[in-house]
């Protein structure tokens, strides 16, 4: 199965967008376009490491190895990137494990959110 994200950034301005391909039901690599060059670091990082096995992933015994791979990569970024989350959202649904829903945080420095 393919799963993709969207991901706007925010005030940085930079997109990635992110195809998630599941390889039999545990197995998901990913591909990744963005025009963050520390995002792109990332996504070279992602593409060396190869598949990673979503299961591992959400098991909360396990450390897992694909936050790892994005803390290393992503040296310099903003602590709050919105990258993590949606590299993290397409291989769950890549790999059968949650359905495909936006994910929606709205900021606001008043209370019209």
């Amino acid at each position: 199965m393919e799963a993709h994200a969207d991901i706007q950034a925010g005030i940085c301005g930079f997109r990635t967008r992110v195809a998630a391909s599941g390889e039999g039901a545990r197995r998901v690599s990913f591909t990744v376009e963005t025009d963050c060059e520390t995002v792109a670091a990332l996504a070279a990082a992602l593409t060396e490491h190869g598949a990673f096995d979503a299961f591992d992933e959400i098991d909360p015994r396990t450390e897992g190895s694909l936050m790892p791979v994005v803390h290393a990569h992503l040296k310099g970024c903003c602590a709050g990137c919105a990258v993590p989350v949606g590299v993290f959202k397409a291989m769950q649904m890549a790999a059968g494990l949650a359905l495909p829903k936006d994910i929606e945080i709205g900021l606001s420095l008043d209370r019209t959110v």
